[in-house]
């Protein structure tokens, strides 16, 4: 289907640029485009100035990486958290569904990706230096690594443990509740859990 088949090189734009979020085909795409076009003009301008608003505003913690309108995220800000453990996750979103399933209480710490040599993803590409900081800093007693079990999250938490190694504190790994290529989005909070209960000691 080229612009030509839509009649709008305008909906055309529209189409691809709602094709790049992930998940999203050309089809998709397309049934969103047209449902902004049938809505009239007031969702769709409301729509942009959200999106507007959003961008200018939304932010990453400047500590620990979640998503946040401040400085600071209020969950680093919230003084019943427990400093002496830390979460390292993958994304912001992973932050979401831990506590939703209100599994810990401590703080996080996300690496805004994974270690991937063939995709070009690199160890200074990922938020370590930061983490290491806070290692150092902060009151860590315990750094909980809840990656998910890909061969990228497995590599990442075992280079991490060898990161981690002569800090002083203790590295974890999420018990085997995690199906092996299992992300935390698509985990339910019963076997978020039982993953965060049954957590063990990670060797570098």
């Amino acid at each position: 289907m080229d612009h030509l088949s839509l009649g709008s090189p305008r909906l055309e734009r529209v189409v691809k640029l709602f094709a790049r979020f992930p998940g999203i085909g050309r089809k998709s795409a397309t049934r969103m485009a047209l449902h902004l076009l049938a809505s009239g003009e007031e969702f769709p301008r409301d729509l942009s100035e959200a999106l507007l608003d959003m961008a200018a505003h939304v932010r990453n913690c400047e500590r620990c990486g979640a998503i946040c309108e401040g400085p600071l995220c209020d969950l680093c800000l919230d003084p019943r958290r427990q400093p002496a453990q830390l979460c390292v996750v993958e994304q912001p979103t992973d932050i979401f569904s831990l506590e939703r399933a209100a599994v810990f209480h401590g703080l996080y710490h996300v690496l805004g990706g994974l270690l991937s040599p063939l995709d070009g993803v690199e160890p200074g590409d990922l938020r370590l230096e930061a983490l290491q900081h806070r290692v150092r800093e902060e009151e860590v007693e315990e750094v909980v690594l809840a990656l998910p079990g890909s061969v990228e999250g497995e590599a990442t938490a075992l280079y991490v443990a060898r990161l981690l190694e002569d800090s002083g504190v203790q590295v974890s790994r999420l018990a085997t509740g995690i199906p092996v290529g299992g992300h935390l989005d698509f985990v339910d909070d019963v076997t978020l859990e039982r993953a965060f209960s049954g957590r063990r000691p990670l060797q570098g």
